[in-house]
C-alpha cells in the first residue's frame, strides 16, 4: 500500500536523505503507549513494523518534504544500533504463512459483510474479484478508521486469514461499541 508522509523533524530529514543516497526503504513502527515522556529520546517501539521504499519525493524550500512510502514488506526487530539521530535497526522480514484459499474467500466474504452492516449497508458487498486477497485486507487495514492498536494487531497476524479473522473481530467489536453507545462514530472508508 502507498503512504503519504510529510517530514518535518530534523531527525527524519537525515533519515530521508540518507535513504535517498542508497535504496530508498525505510522501516515504520508503532511506539508503545507511554512514548510521550521520552518522544525526543528512543522510547519502546512494537518490534513488528513495516518496510517501505520512497516512490515519490519532494522537497519543500524550508527543508521539510513530502514522501510517498510504497508498503515492501513487514519485518520484526532483531537488534537496535546506536550512530544516528532516528532509530537503525538489524531486521528479519515476515513473511504471511500460507493458508486455504476456500477459508480465506469466506473469511473476506465474512469482512465485506461486517462492513456492510457497520455503514447501514447491504449484508454483501461487491468488489472486483481479481484483488488478490493479501492485498485487499491489507488495504482494508489502512483504509478503514481503526485505533493505532488495531492496525497494530493486524501487522502482528501471521497468516492473511488470521489478519481476516482479527480484521472480523474488530469490525465486530466496533458494531456492538455502536450499538451499545449510538453516536455520530461510524466506521468510515477512506
Amino acid at each position: 500500500m502507498a503512504l503519504p508522509l510529510h517530514i518535518f523533524e530534523p531527525r527524519y530529514r537525515k533519515m530521508i536523505a540518507d535513504a535517498l543516497a542508497g535504496p530508498r526503504i525505510i522501516g515504520m513502527t508503532l511506539l508503545r503507549a507511554g512514548w510521550e515522556h521520552d518522544y525526543y529520546g528512543r522510547p519502546p517501539v512494537y518490534e513488528q513494523g513495516c518496510a517501505g521504499r520512497i516512490e515519490q519525493h519532494e522537497t519543500l524550500p524550508d527543508g521539510r518534504s513530502n514522501i510517498v512510502l510504497r508498503g515492501l514488506t513487514r519485518f520484526r526487530i532483531v537488534e537496535e544500533h546506536a550512530g544516528e539521530p532516528y532509530r537503525l535497526a538489524a531486521v528479519v522480514p515476515l513473511r504471511d504463512a500460507s493458508g486455504d484459499e476456500a477459508e480465506i474467500d469466506a473469511a473476506r466474504r465474512a469482512v465485506m459483510a461486517a462492513i456492510g452492516r457497520a455503514a447501514d449497508g447491504p449484508l454483501v458487498l461487491v468488489i472486483k474479484p481479481d484483488v488478490p486477497s493479501d492485498v485487499f485486507v491489507n488495504a482494508l487495514s489502512q483504509s478503514l478508521a481503526l485505533s493505532a492498536v488495531e492496525r497494530q494487531s493486524l501487522l502482528e497476524c501471521g497468516s492473511v486469514l488470521d489478519r481476516y479473522r482479527r480484521m472480523l473481530s474488530i469490525l465486530e467489536f466496533q458494531q456492538l461499541e455502536r450499538e451499545s453507545h449510538p453516536g455520530p462514530s461510524e466506521p468510515t472508508v477512506h
